[in-house]
């Protein structure tokens, strides 16, 4: 006989972790215990050399659902064990080093029960077990037990109680377990505060009386997992619509959320990895291509009822589906045919409500009811957004389902110090770095809204709290003005440690080398980080880099042509202002006045205060130069007239101009097809400039070229220019790996054309599936950043 310890770290913990160690040790015949501490299981086993070893080999292969385990550590044990039984013990405080799990979606099982009239948890809209059900969003501290949840307001009645204490129910130890008798309750409120009545609905309960009232085209505000929802029937126009204004969401695409597959086949095209995605536990929004119906498909007995709302998702392609992910989801969902609109219960661009209260009062004048219930929300968890391109995942929004899971670094990040990443003003992330692994929060969204920044501080200090972080550097963006960067100096100085500050697309690719585990001493590889715009080590702003990077340093190779952003941030919102820029920079808008005045371009531009313009960039009033492609973008995009005048968020005409590329020109190799740019030099490096390209541009718009075609030769011309460039700068580097990052690689068109492209030069390239390509990665890419220098 002999006795071990064996050390679990990794997603251990409320996951049904300790149930299936019993259930194991149990069958291999070893006595001992195991209990839930600070760094994760900690099993202590006693039985045969034999027994032991396969104990281990089958808790790695039968490792529940939700479970991710990793590192095993085995070490012999000293002290005295119950060799004829083995038992689950009480949890241990001690320093946290366990990661918390994410939220997961409703089980297979707990739907089955909430639709079984013979259960007990019939109808109950907050069914869960150790396979599914909130994690994050209730958690206080760790270990996660539930004193230390939002669920401790809760008392177990005897049958809950008794499936929590039997090891052999999936229920066992499922902090948030609870049913009709003992747990949270729902309820239906009106926004003008007059009583609801059954017989005001025909419905089961007031979960069931929401179906109803979507049907009659009502909005409904809906309490849900990390937060509110603000819910309607998406094929009903007029509510769309309202909701849009009400909401002041006038451009960006709404969520959707169907019953089922089937449902969300009626509008999109569904191939096997998005429905994986859809059905998986983290339950993202997955963006997916619409399906294009003529009007003799309504004739064949396609009814018109399941035709969206134009104001679903305006100037679009493709459509951001999820299945419900709740019980609650499930509840209301069931009688309803169609899908309905599920988009973030919040105005503008603030944080969702997550406090009933709260959304009373912000939220009273868009809903006409309210869906509330009462168990808190602790942490503001938003939906996750994927997408799948060629066989990849690609992560635009990582939050429920993936947040907070640990990424594993590379090799050569062990045992690195602690560092907190504070992320970018946009669509923020921070992140975590300890050990070997880094936490990444939630998306936390754009810090210039107070409402968002406030939120930013207390989920900071939050997970600061849960995992016992004392970070020994802090990492930020160089740009002085972001307010995450002013927040870790601020810590920085209370703390008296060190800061590091990292420039924004180094970041950027060294996020994109971790995630895909390029090890921490390996040669430099050639990144390509496209954005919108970003501090450069110049002071200059920069958008369009191809950077020679380590995680260690960087040499900036080439970039593209810098151009004036008339009235800065005014330019991001109308892009009208990047086109006459890029006209004056290329030096063709007098030619324009001789050639192309019959242009709507050039009459639009001419309609504008072309003298004040004129000496805004003369001046360098406001109008700072950047080699910003996704301004450049904008421009394109204006000049063919697509949101050409005003924007109500970054990168919407861009996205537009995507969905927009006729894919027969995209295909056809021609070389007419391909916009020509040219190289030139700037301040002895590479530099791309786009003067062939708008006098090929402005040729075709004389011409009355199609926009979609127009739109696919620019994208064409594009990626063909970059992997000019990176032909020329890999052999004169001898570089063979190639990161392609930034919010402009999310387009898809784009990023599979300079895919396909380099493999056929035989250059391995490296793109983003963990972390968004956008913002959302840039703290993990100056968290390994400041970690490989401290190590230097």
């Amino acid at each position: 006989m002999v006795a071990e310890e064996i050390r679990v770290r990794g997603t251990v913990q409320g996951v049904g972790f300790r149930p299936t160690v019993y259930r194991l040790a149990k069958v291999c015949g070893l006595g001992g215990n195991v209990c839930n501490d600070g760094e994760g299981v900690l099993i202590r086993v006693s039985g045969s050399e034999e027994a032991i070893t396969e104990f281990i080999a089958k808790l790695q292969t039968e490792c529940p659902p939700l479970a991710k385990i990793n590192e095993l550590i085995r070490t012999p044990y000293a002290g005295e064990l119950d060799v004829n039984n083995f038992v689950i013990s009480s949890s241990v405080n001690s320093a946290i080093k366990t990661e918390i799990a994410p939220d997961a979606a409703t089980c297979l099982q707990c739907q089955k029960e909430i639709f079984d009239p013979f259960s007990r948890f019939y109808r109950y809209p907050f069914t869960n077990c150790t396979h599914c059900g909130p994690r994050l969003s209730i958690i206080r501290a760790i270990p996660y037990d539930r004193w230390n949840t939002s669920m401790s307001a809760f008392v177990m009645c005897p049958e809950c109680a008794k499936e929590y204490h039997d090891v052999e129910n999936r229920r066992f130890h499922a902090q948030p377990v609870a049913c009709h008798a003992c747990g949270a309750s729902a309820w239906l409120e009106r926004a003008d505060g007059k009583a609801v009545t059954a017989s005001m609905f025909s419905m089961l309960d007031d979960v069931d009386a929401v179906c109803t009232l979507l049907q009659r085209g009502e909005i409904v505000a809906i309490k849900g997992l990390g937060g509110f929802h603000l819910a309607c029937d998406a094929t009903q126009e007029v509510v769309v619509k309202k909701l849009r204004y009400s909401k002041r969401r006038y451009h960006k695409p709404f969520a959707l959320m169907a019953r089922d597959i089937e449902v969300i086949e009626q509008y999109c095209s569904v191939n096997l990895k998005e429905k994986e995605l859809l059905k998986s536990p983290a339950a993202p929004i997955v963006l997916l291509r619409k399906k294009v119906l003529g009007i003799g498909d309504w004739r064949l007995g396609i009814e018109v009822e399941k035709k969206l709302a134009v104001s679903v998702a305006p100037g679009q392609n493709s459509l951001g589906f999820m299945l419900p992910y709740t019980p609650l989801h499930h509840l209301i969902l069931r009688r309803m045919n169609r899908p309905i609109v599920l988009t973030s219960g919040n105005i503008a661009d603030e944080p969702q409500c997550i406090d009933n209260d709260e959304a009373r009062e912000k939220l009273r004048t868009i809903a006409n009811y309210f869906l509330l219930h009462n168990r808190d929300i602790i942490n503001r968890v938003d939906d996750s957004v994927v997408r799948v391109v060629g066989d990849k995942v690609q992560t635009i929004r990582r939050a429920r389902g993936y947040a907070p899971a640990a990424i594993s670094l590379p090799p050569g990040f062990e045992n690195v110090p602690p560092i907190l990443a504070m992320g970018s003003e946009l669509k923020n992330t921070f992140c975590l770095l300890r050990g070997r692994e880094a936490i990444l929060s939630q998306h936390l969204g754009d810090l210039e809204n107070s409402a968002a920044f406030h939120s930013y501080q207390e989920t900071l200090n939050l997970y600061l709290n849960l995992f016992e972080h004392e970070p020994e550097t802090i990492a930020i963006d160089k740009h002085p003005e972001y307010l995450s960067s002013k927040i870790g100096k601020e810590f920085a100085d209370k703390k008296q440690i060190k800061i590091n500050p990292v420039q924004h697309h180094y970041a950027h690719i060294a996020a994109c080398m971790a995630e895909n585990q390029i090890p921490l001493d390996s040669p430099p590889v050639l990144g390509i980080a496209l954005d919108g715009l970003g501090y450069g080590e110049d002071g200059k702003l920069w958008g369009g880099e191809f950077l020679l990077a380590d995680y260690r340093k960087f040499t900036r190779l080439a970039t593209f042509k810098p151009v004036a952003m008339i009235g800065g941030e005014q330019a991001i919102y109308q892009p009208w202002r990047n086109t006459y820029a890029q006209l004056i920079a290329a030096n063709i808008w007098d030619d324009c006045q001789e050639k192309y005045a019959d242009l709507e371009i050039v009459q639009f531009l001419n309609n504008k205060p072309i003298k004040l313009l004129n000496q805004l960039i003369e001046k360098g009033i406001n109008s700072p130069p950047a080699s910003s492609v996704g301004r450049l973008f904008d421009a394109v995009a204006a000049a063919i007239g697509i949101y050409r005048d005003e924007c109500s968020y970054e990168g919407q005409a861009a996205i537009a101009m995507e969905a927009l590329v006729n894919v027969n020109s995209l295909n056809n190799d021609k070389e007419m097809l391909i916009y020509p740019f040219k190289f030139s030099f700037l301040d002895s490096i590479y530099c791309i400039d786009p003067v062939p390209m708008w006098q090929a541009l402005l040729h075709d718009l004389q011409q009355q070229i199609p926009k979609e075609v127009i739109a696919a030769k620019f994208h064409k011309g594009l990626a063909n220019v970059i992997m000019e460039m990176v032909k020329r700068l890999c052999q004169e580097n001898m570089i063979h790996q190639v990161a392609l990052t930034g919010g402009v690689f999310q387009n898809c068109v784009l990023l599979e054309q300079v895919s396909k492209s380099l493999a056929i030069l035989g250059i391995k390239v490296l793109t983003h599936s963990l972390v968004p390509a956008n913002d959302g990665g840039l703290s993990l890419g100056q968290a390994v950043i400041t970690a490989a220098q401290l190590r230097r």
